[in-house]
């Protein structure tokens, strides 16, 4: 644990080298369902993981802020923590939108970014990704699949294969292939976090800002089939001059569905 700014943060490093930060998704979940997938990426360097303040391992008192502001400056301080004069980041999901705040926030800080899955950067881009993922829930075969589990009589025979099975089909909408949302660690969402997040950022929208971040070394990784529709990475991607690298037949886990093609363009961005 790492106790800073009034909370108690908890870390986890893997490998040896160069440190590379990494920033999970959510808001409000934890590092642990970035793994193992994330971890082929610690060969010749170190990756820093840790849980953010309001997720995970790393709660906090209902009182206590955990709004976008309070997850940037957890991260500077962090940085400070570890005597980094500049941070490479991974960000994953809601973490690439988290990396980009903390650099509009933080630019001289930053010397490499890598956004995976990066959530929009704009409200109304996420409000989309709301709306395919909510129709993607609505398919007939995934319905079924639901209703055959509630009714398999699971629950009370193994809760703990009921549970695994249920959340399967929760993250399933996020795949290209379903079935493959059996390779996912499973994760919690600690839902006020979540809220307050994005309540914090209210009608925002980053894209004004985003070509001041041009010259760092800039990568966007992204499945064509993700929810989020294709048109937010790569309008992140022009505005700060990132390389944009698309994953065909896939959707927001290209550490799961497209891995070795995922460990191969991060591992030569990094």
């Amino acid at each position: 644990m790492t106790s800073l700014r009034g909370v108690d943060l908890f870390v986890r490093r893997i490998g040896a080298g160069s440190p590379v930060v990494v920033l999970h998704g959510g808001p409000g979940a934890h590092h642990d369902y970035l793994r193992p997938g994330f971890d082929a990426l610690a060969r010749g360097r170190e990756l820093i993981y840790y849980d953010q303040r309001g997720g995970g391992r790393s709660p906090v008192p209902r009182e206590s802020p955990v709004g976008w502001r309070e997850q940037v400056a957890d991260l500077e301080a962090l940085r400070e923590s570890w005597g980094l004069e500049q941070l490479s980041i991974a960000g994953y999901s809601w973490g690439g939108l988290l990396a980009l705040l903390y650099a509009l926030e933080h630019r001289q800080r930053v010397g490499r970014l890598t956004l995976v899955s990066p959530a929009p950067a704009w409200r109304e881009a996420r409000e989309e990704f709301e709306r395919a993922f909510s129709q993607r829930n609505l398919d007939p075969a995934l319905q079924e699949a639901r209703r055959e589990l509630r009714e398999s009589g699971l629950r009370e025979r193994d809760p703990a294969a009921y549970q695994q099975r249920m959340f399967e089909l929760s993250v399933a909408p996020y795949f290209y292939n379903p079935s493959r949302a059996r390779e996912l660690t499973p994760f919690r969402i600690t839902g006020r976090t979540q809220q307050e997040v994005w309540a914090s950022l209210g009608d925002y929208d980053l894209r004004p800002r985003l070509p001041s971040l041009r010259g760092i070394p800039a990568l966007v990784v992204h499945g064509e089939d993700d929810p989020i529709p294709l048109e937010a990475p790569r309008t992140t991607a022009q505005l700060i001059g990132a390389a944009l690298h698309s994953i065909a037949r896939c959707g927001h886990v290209p550490y799961v569905e497209a891995r070795e093609e995922f460990v191969r363009v991060v591992d030569e961005h990094l």
